[in-house]
């Protein structure tokens, strides 16, 4: 969970080399990569057969206010690969084989920065300054009253109407003998999107041999603030079609009930004997029709004294393409795709074309005071990490 202490430039996937062709290209690094990474930009172009850990990058385009966006390629030497551009510090693309071998890109996406620019659903996006919904756009905090956009009415959504999902990031790669990776931030200013205090916000992201895709967060502010920060990929493990078909587990013996409008009623309930009880494996769409709307709710991830802890395993069995998440979080958001209707503002995909484990703290926790505490102090540092792990069955 939280822990508080003190103090197109399209990717050219050059790695999915096994008879695969080039689709998308990495990006030059939005601000600097030291010699190493160099090196091992160099390394990831290889033309035969082997893959290699490596890291590079490559203009992506420049946002309608003229900012350069640059995007970076990782890789590793299972044939994994994981593309990131500094604009809001979306996941662009995750490439992932199969038990036969054959790599797709498993998360959901544009092929543009301008569609990107556009409201959209978050593809790939790290959300905040408040992730997920906050009731009618209202906290108080210090005996304060603070209206925030309320741009999913009644609520307040993903940190309103230009969260951290439409900003441009500071951007630094890095290559290390066991990961390469990439490191971004953001200053939030006191008073963005109505949230006080100046946060500043890092965000780390890395791929290593284990096919581990590890996000770490960390942040400080000025000022007391409410921060809920999540990364909004929308996975298929299959690469195409819908996730009704793909099977779950999520470690979470409990969920939060929702309001007709999405927000917690303040109440665990059980999921035994329910159809988000997921604590044994069920295809998604096994029961997804006994749940109005679909699923898009906060599971309570079971305590663990090991941390990261497990919380989520996906198998899509025709690929054999198996994702866990691991997470310091105490709630993980499941979305099936409700709202994806195949228009080009829903990036051409179906309704559940794609389905989002959110690793996060509860929504409208600044107003739910029995929920896992969300407000940063001065001298305080917001920490966690999101793992999330790929192999084939």
């Amino acid at each position: 969970m939280i822990q508080w202490k003190l103090c197109s430039g399209l990717l050219g996937l050059l790695i999915f080399l096994t008879g695969c062709s080039q689709e998308k290209s990495p990006p030059t690094d939005s601000s600097k990569a030291t010699s190493e990474n160099e090196t091992s930009k160099d390394a990831a172009m290889n033309t035969g057969n082997e893959f290699q850990l490596a890291i590079q990058s490559e203009p992506y385009g420049a946002t309608a206010d003229g900012q350069e966006i640059n995007q970076f390629l990782l890789s590793n030497d299972k044939g994994v690969s994981v593309s990131i551009i500094n604009y809001g510090a979306i996941v662009t693309a995750v490439y992932v084989p199969d038990r036969e071998g054959k790599t797709e890109n498993i998360t959901l996406g544009f092929d543009t920065l301008a569609e990107y620019e556009k409201k959209g659903p978050y593809f790939g996006a790290i959300c905040g300054r408040y992730a997920n919904r906050i009731a009618d756009g209202k906290f108080t905090l210090d005996g304060k009253e603070y209206q925030l956009a309320q741009n999913n009415p009644p609520s307040h959504l993903h940190g309103g109407e230009q969260g951290f999902d439409k900003k441009v990031w500071a951007a630094e790669s890095f290559s290390k003998k066991d990961e390469v990776g990439v490191r971004l931030s953001l200053v939030s200013p006191d008073g963005e999107e109505g949230y006080p205090g100046k946060l500043t916000l890092n965000v780390v992201y890395t791929l290593n041999n284990d096919n581990e895709f590890k996000i770490d967060y960390t942040a400080t502010s000025d000022q007391a603030t409410p921060i809920n920060v999540t990364n909004h990929c929308y996975w298929n493990l299959a690469g195409e079609g819908t996730i009704l078909d793909q099977e779950l587990v999520l470690n979470c013996d409990q969920y939060l009930p929702v309001s007709d409008v999405a927000i917690p009623t303040g109440k665990l309930a059980a999921v035994k004997e329910t159809p988000m009880d997921f604590t044994s494996a069920h295809k998604i769409g096994e029961r997804i029709a006994q749940v109005e709307g679909g699923y898009d709710h906060c599971w309570v991830v079971n305590p663990s004294e090991k941390q990261p802890a497990f919380t989520a395993r996906v198998k899509d069995p025709d690929s054999g393409r198996v994702m866990e998440i691991f997470t310091t979080e105490p709630g993980i958001q499941f979305y099936t795709g409700n709202f994806l209707d195949g228009t080009e503002a829903s990036g051409g995909y179906p309704k559940n074309g794609g389905l989002c484990l959110e690793a996060q703290h509860f929504p409208n926790s600044p107003n739910q005071p029995e929920f896992p505490n969300t407000i940063l102090k001065p001298g305080e540092v917001y920490e966690q990490t999101t793992v999330h792990k790929f192999s084939v069955e």
